[in-house]
């Protein structure tokens, strides 16, 4: 047998199986390979359950076989709970037999030494010859709710009970795939999957994402990534995802070795994996989570239907208090709150108290203690101004004497009638039960409430740009090494062939040369430097001249540079004579191929201090001189980009063409260029573009 033209196809079978054996089956419902037989039997599996004991004839009220030549079929799925050797040789058994998919959970392989991986690939090898797929080794095993296939030995599905749902889980780690389950349990959200593929030795948890994300029940898929080794199947997992607008979260923890390893350049030390990772994600509409809880915490939010449109925020609340602090979170997670049209306010005023504040945020007070009414009063004309994309209710204290039934419909219906996005903040447990009774997601602080509702925004605008861009899913990527360091003159020369504006410049070989340089560049100060193949930073070495004005200085400049060359003991294969350019700011572009991700492309703020103080976007090519643009308003410099204290602007266009050659270069394989950095990429005024003054590209000659 071969592997399968679709290699995903023994996945799709593994969430459904008509059939699953368990070879290690227990008559202990709490050891490995007790707990899915007792989990399959509760949960309601549908299919066949063949438990292999040699030493049982019934196991936990199912048949038991002595051996898996003596099942009656060859089961879709195998469960192996066996240690050591025997779990290599059930992979094989079951490979030999024709089973779609092996559930390898024993331990004891890659994640504990090196000859473990060694037999994981052994594994790996003799399974794709007869077209089956490994989940594992080390793995808690699959758990579809919505099928009855929970092929997992996780003690959390014991201790909290299982609902199916619209949410999917998919982890690496075996914890992380049921600690989310359990807090999302905690919200009375059910969960239709949770699934660890533990050492991912063949399908790994971003193959797997391919075929969750196809489930028409789910609403929302969150992923639990330790590395992304195969960021295409990420990639293409997004896509389905984006096409049936289902949302994906990531957690992601840890560093990849592709993010260890040691850089040569501004460039590898500043685009390292985690910036890499951010980079990809919010590429493919996917976002990342910073925590657990961030995780968790927005997940009602994705299952309401809403189609947001905007982040402007109209905030109501009993409480002053609650208003300012509303309006401090929500600036921290940019949502404006603008006031609202003085039509609106004109009819609040008629119906609230006058010491009410009615702009926005809108403070009832605590005047809503004496009149219940005022809250359901004041929603509808709220609801048909069009300054807010998203509310929040904040109830500071309700209870006694307030109709807090009344709150609660009152905030049903106006969520009906605007359609958008809502939040209500209500510290009181019994206040908060009552909201959610009518279908509201309810936070006990509206500092919590504000957060989560800014990362399911951002999350939205993810999705939508990514939707309208539909990004390339690149194919594996094979790391080109480390290349050879090109000098100056031959890496400016490779720019200004690929579309990217150079300072004006010329490399001499005399003094006579460098003379008749300056004077063909017509400029009144120039730089004078050492060009050499054997260091990609000069200035350390003594061979950088600022401020050359005359042929004097600039013959003893000439003379200076190879006296610093011969003292550093490296060879130069010239010097070059460049125009003292002035402009604006000085910005970077940097480019790698990274082993994982492909071509990556740095923007940011450039000169000397670039690795000390880092001030950085990363882009992954191809992309627009739109989407640089926007990476540049996330720098912390963005503020001066416009022109400060009558500077005038920058020419950011003239900078976003040339980042965007930059990327169309890295993304030619003829180029061969591994890895690059132009800094400084002098910026000048708006209309005057801009120029790389000093480049260093490390290129492989045979590409």
């Amino acid at each position: 047998m071969t592997m399968s033209l679709d290699p995903r196809a023994a996945l799709r079978v593994a969430l459904a199986p008509r059939s699953i054996a368990v070879i290690g089956a227990s008559d202990n419902a709490n050891k490995i390979g007790g707990r899915p037989l007792a989990y399959l039997s509760r949960f309601g599996f549908q299919g066949k359950v063949y438990p292999i004991n040699p030493a049982r004839s019934e196991v936990q009220g199912f048949h038991s076989f002595a051996s898996f030549q003596a099942l009656p079929e060859v089961p879709d799925v195998a469960i192996i709970a066996v240690p050591g050797d025997l779990a290599v040789a059930a992979v094989d058994e079951c490979a030999k037999a024709g089973v779609s998919l092996s559930i390898v959970m024993s331990s004891g392989f890659g994640e504990s030494h090196a000859a473990g991986k060694l037999q994981e690939q052994a594994m790996r090898a003799s399974a794709h010859a007869h077209g089956m797929r490994i989940v594992g080794p080390n793995s808690q095993g699959l758990a579809n709710f919505g099928t009855g296939a929970v092929a997992s030995f996780s003690t959390m599905f014991t201790e909290v009970a299982p609902a199916d749902g619209p949410i999917g889980i998919i982890s690496q780690s075996g914890a992380m795939s049921v600690i989310p389950y359990g807090l999302l349990r905690a919200r009375g959200l059910g969960v239709r999957h949770s699934h660890a593929t533990g050492n991912d030795c063949d399908v790994t948890v971003c193959e797997l994402a391919t075929v969750v994300a196809e489930d028409p029940a789910l609403k929302l898929l969150l992923l639990y990534l330790e590395g992304i080794p195969d960021p295409w199947h990420l990639a293409e997992a997004a896509r389905i995802a984006r096409d049936r607008d289902l949302p994906m979260v990531v957690l992601k923890s840890g560093r990849t070795a592709a993010g260890q390893q040691a850089a040569q350049s501004h460039t590898g030390a500043l685009a390292n994996e985690d910036r890499t990772v951010d980079a990809f994600l919010q590429e493919h509409g996917i976002l990342r989570a910073q925590s657990m809880v961030d995780l968790v915490d927005s997940a009602p939010l994705y299952l309401q239907g809403w189609r947001p449109k905007g982040r402007r925020l109209v905030a109501i609340s009993n409480s002053g208090a609650v208003c300012v602090m509303t309006a401090d979170a929500a600036t921290q997670e940019n949502m404006p709150l603008e006031p609202l049209q003085a039509q609106t306010q004109a009819e609040l005023k008629t119906i609230l108290p006058g010491f009410a504040t009615v702009t926005n945020p809108v403070d009832i007070t605590a005047a809503l203690l004496s009149n219940s009414r005022l809250f359901g009063a004041i929603l509808p004309p709220i609801a048909k101004d069009p300054a807010a994309d998203a509310f929040l209710i904040g109830i500071a204290v309700a209870g006694a004497g307030y109709d807090v039934n009344a709150f609660s419909s009152d905030a049903h219906q106006f969520a009906q009638q605007t359609g958008k996005p809502l939040v209500v903040a209500a510290p009181q447990a019994n206040i908060a039960a009552q909201f959610k009774a009518n279908g509201l997601v309810v936070y006990p602080t509206e500092g919590e409430a504000v957060r989560a509702l800014g990362q399911y925004l951002t999350h939205a605008e993810l999705m939508a740009d990514a939707k309208a861009r539909q990004p390339q899913i690149k194919p594996p990527v094979v790391p080109q090494g480390d290349g050879q360091l090109l000098d100056e003159a031959n890496s400016l020369s490779w720019l200004a062939q690929h579309g990217v504006p150079v300072v004006p410049h010329r490399l001499c070989q005399s003094e006579d040369e460098a003379v008749a340089a300056y004077q063909s560049l017509g400029c009144e100060v120039v730089v004078v430097k050492g060009c050499t193949a054997d260091a990609s930073h000069k200035s350390e070495l003594g061979l950088v001249r600022l401020g050359v004005r005359d042929e004097a200085a600039l013959r003893e400049a000439f003379r200076a540079m190879h006296a610093s060359a011969s003292a550093a003991k490296v060879k130069l294969t010239g010097v070059i004579v460049a125009e003292q350019l002035k402009g604006q700011r000085e910005l970077m572009i940097g480019a790698r191929i990274d082993p994982v991700f492909g071509p990556v492309v740095l923007v940011g703020d450039g000169g000397k201090y670039v690795e000390a103080m880092p001030d950085v976007q990363v882009m992954l090519p191809p992309f627009s001189t739109d989407q640089v643009a926007a990476a540049l308003r996330r720098l912390r410099v963005a503020p001066l980009m416009a022109g400060v204290r009558g500077e005038p602007a920058w020419d950011v266009p003239a900078f976003c063409q040339a980042a965007v050659a930059v990327g169309q270069l890295m993304l030619d394989p003829k180029a061969g260029i591994c890895q690059l950095d132009i800094n400084p990429v002098m910026v000048r005024a708006q209309g005057q573009g801009c120029a790389a003054l000093d480049a260093v590209i490390y290129r492989k000659e045979e590409a």
